[in-house]
């Protein structure tokens, strides 16, 4: 399973109202699950990065 495929499962898994909580601070800004949700479901550059900094925190 690939980062994307993990971070979708996960993301599934998490109650609605964690959502909302900060899970990563890219370039002084934070990142909400909801957030980093719309960049990997969309395969944004970014998406990239957030997911590899995810992985490095072991997040996902």
């Amino acid at each position: 399973m690939n980062l994307r495929e993990t971070f979708l499962k996960i993301y599934a898994d998490i109650p609605l109202n964690l959502r909302k909580e900060i899970i990563l601070v890219l370039d002084k800004e934070p990142l909400t699950w909801n957030v980093a949700y719309i960049e990997v479901t969309n395969t944004t550059v970014k998406s990239k990065l957030i997911l590899k900094k995810l992985r490095e925190l072991k997040i996902i």
